[in-house]
């Protein structure tokens, strides 16, 4: 059985070490991993590794979304070793004083930004999450427990054996990083109720997932990922923007939680906006299901020779619209008004990313103010949704919470603060 007592223990002694290092020897360390990431030697073990964990895939017939996902190539791991570069490249928040007041009675408070200790992320088959991960909660002086999949067990373990030589070649206790190696439910759930050791868990993958760890966990959640993206076609929308908005949002990647799944659409353009997008999403495959009024239009179209395979559209059912597919698939909801869509959404969203297409200045403004959900976009792809498109570097996990973070969680979100009071001999 796994000793979880002791990666506690030793995780929590570590981030005491973390907590004096200042921000030149940090990023020092970073660059050294980045470095180590992109040894042609290490990338090829972390590819062995990955590709034991794509053989299983296959005999287990994994979705292809989650298969991209795993994938992981010599472009990949540079893209890894990059992000950890640009994490070291980022202004360190850890010190930083966020607010300063002086009390009448002469005591000074400073409100500063510090590590929140030890972070625990559990998640799938994502090995990416595994560099990611361990690069922002370094940065921020936190010390991380890691608890992957079954899926990705082989990669993770190659991954964090070349970080870990390279964190302790740089003279740092390598128990910052690590790996919990089994990959049973019961360590889950043990490593769930570690309240003494962990500060804080966030669970990235799938909806189960993160439900199963919300369920189940004594130590606080940050719930992050799942994504029933939106994009709304509203009356005025753009057929020009709309087409390859959608495309992009829906086909770039279809394994990742900003992708779009849900399509609402005005029925005022059913005909003139929502057939050509549905017919550039096939060029794809895309299978959409449809409510009636748009299985109708789209029917129309193929039946004038629009070039619409019907074989590609199907009925919807209520779980479609609530559904997050990761997968060439998506859900067509028809409404008569940007309220209606608003309802609509925050009714089947996770609360992640939604969009809405339009030339109407005050519905994009009603559309807004009106969702709510982590990020909302007006004329833009939701794939946007994303640390380094937002400027954060690698994200942690994008959190469809409200308290203490929403949104990409980059470094500033991995601080907590604590108050500095300087006084002069002051007595109450």
């Amino acid at each position: 059985m796994i000793d979880l007592e002791r990666i506690g223990a030793d995780a929590r002694a570590a981030s005491r070490t973390l907590a004096v290092l200042d921000a030149a020897k940090k990023n020092q360390v970073l660059r050294m991993a980045a470095d180590a990431l992109d040894r042609e030697e290490n990338q090829a073990a972390i590819l062995r590794g990955n590709a034991e964990d794509l053989a299983i895939a296959d005999q287990n017939q994994m979705p292809a979304g989650l298969r991209d996902r795993l994938r992981l190539t010599e472009e990949r791991l540079h893209a890894m070793a990059d992000a950890i570069r640009d994490i070291a490249s980022l202004e360190d928040p850890v010190g930083e004083v966020l607010s300063e007041t002086t009390r009448p009675n002469g005591l000074r408070l400073q409100k500063v930004a510090v590590p929140i200790g030890v972070i625990g992320i559990i998640y799938e088959a994502r090995p990416n999450v595994t560099s990611d991960a361990w690069s922002l909660c370094f940065k921020t002086a936190n010390a991380v427990i890691l608890k992957g999949g079954s899926d990705a067990i082989h990669s993770n373990l190659a991954i964090t054996k070349v970080l870990r030589s390279a964190i302790e070649a740089a003279g740092i206790d390598p128990n910052v990083l690590q790996l919990i190696e089994a990959t049973d439910h019961e360590t889950t759930n043990r490593f769930m109720q570690m309240n003494e050791y962990v500060d804080v868990l966030i669970p990235r993958g799938s909806h189960r997932l993160i439900q199963a760890v919300v369920r189940n966990a004594s130590v606080p959640v940050i719930e992050t990922g799942a994504g029933n993206c939106h994009i709304f076609l509203d009356a005025s929308a753009d057929v020009a923007k709309a087409v390859p908005i959608v495309f992009n949002a829906k086909t770039q990647r279809i394994g990742v939680c900003n992708a779009c799944e849900s399509l609402v659409v005005d029925a005022e353009v059913l005909s003139t906006v929502l057939v050509p997008v549905i017919r550039k999403l096939q060029e794809m495959q895309v299978e959409a299901y449809c409510d009636a009024p748009s299985y109708a239009a789209v029917q129309a179209a193929a039946a004038a020779g629009e070039g619409i395979d019907m074989r590609l559209v199907h009925a919807a059912t209520e779980e479609d619209f609530t559904t997050e597919y990761l997968d060439y698939k998506i859900s067509v909801k028809t409404v008569h008004s940007v309220a209606e869509a608003i309802s609509h959404i925050n009714r089947c969203s996770t609360g992640h990313s939604e969009s809405i297409i339009t030339e109407d200045a005050a519905h994009a403004e009603q559309f807004l103010n009106g969702i709510d959900s982590a990020c909302v976009y007006w004329n833009a792809s939701t794939r946007f949704t994303d640390g380094g498109c937002f400027g954060f570097g690698a994200e942690i996990g994008i959190s469809t919470g409200k308290l203490h973070a929403r949104g990409p969680m980059g470094l500033r979100e991995l601080t907590t603060y604590k108050y500095k009071i300087y006084g002069d001999g002051q007595i109450r």
